[in-house]
């Protein structure tokens, strides 16, 4: 992700800008209270029913005017995506790696059985957003100290957060296209790097040899599963 990138106001918005308020009269609504509204309306109806003027309606407000607020609907899409998510489970230090994890991918699984229209958004390209982010943060953090290399540590990561998405209460159609996996740099930019230095960390120490999110996810993945199959057969063969 370039600088200009970050700048544009879709992404200070995401993370933790503010709009730009209306002059005049005290304003009746706010950034919190459509983006509020726009999740209930996708709770109850579906993504499909949230428009910029079925949610201006639902408000009771001018359509027009949803946008001194939020800038176009997909940046309401990305800030609904990443409230939807919400705050990660707190990771103890000493709480051990396996029953950390296993906290971890129940709140992530959590996510989408309250919010089922999150889970077609998380295929999708996108800019993580700061929840987003904490989630990787607190998954990192949860294999601190177990010697695992940085690489292997976003693997497998990346592996269970896949294996949350592929368990969650339905999936829908996949859409095609990478998720641009946040970067040291941005979290840099955005001055966001002592909110998740776990995620610097990782990131910085893999910065000159990370492989594509595709070959972590399926590759690595794929030997992982191998090796839990492998296993069960060992210990059927042993007769245990």
């Amino acid at each position: 992700m370039s600088d200009r990138d970050v700048q544009s106001s879709g992404v200070q918005l995401l993370w933790g800008g503010t709009s730009r308020p209306p002059r005049g009269p005290k304003p009746t609504l706010s950034l919190r209270r459509i983006v509020d509204e726009a999740v209930r309306l996708a709770d109850a109806e579906g993504l499909d029913a949230l428009s910029m003027q079925r949610l201006a309606a639902e408000l009771g407000a001018g359509t027009m005017s949803l946008y001194r607020y939020v800038p176009s609907k997909d940046d309401l899409i990305s800030l609904m995506l990443d409230t939807a998510i919400g705050a990660p489970p707190e990771i103890g230090k000493r709480t051990g790696w396996r029953s950390a994890m296993e906290t971890w991918a129940r709140a992530n699984v959590n996510v989408f059985e309250r919010h089922p229209w999150a889970l077609a958004l998380v295929t999708r390209p996108r800019v993580m957003g700061p929840n987003e982010v904490a989630y990787l943060e607190a998954g990192l953090l949860a294999l601190r100290g177990t010697g695992l290399e940085p690489a292997e540590m976003l693997n497998i990561v990346l592996l269970v957060n896949g294996f949350v998405r592929g368990s969650a209460p339905f999936v829908p159609e996949r859409s095609s296209g990478e998720v641009e996996m946040v970067s040291a740099e941005m979290l840099a930019a955005l001055g966001q790097q002592e909110r998740f230095p776990t995620v610097v960390e990782v990131l910085g120490a893999l910065a000159d040899r990370r492989p594509r999110k595709s070959d972590i996810s399926f590759e690595y993945g794929l030997r992982r599963v191998l090796d839990g199959i492998a296993a069960r057969i060992d210990a059927i063969g042993k007769g245990s």
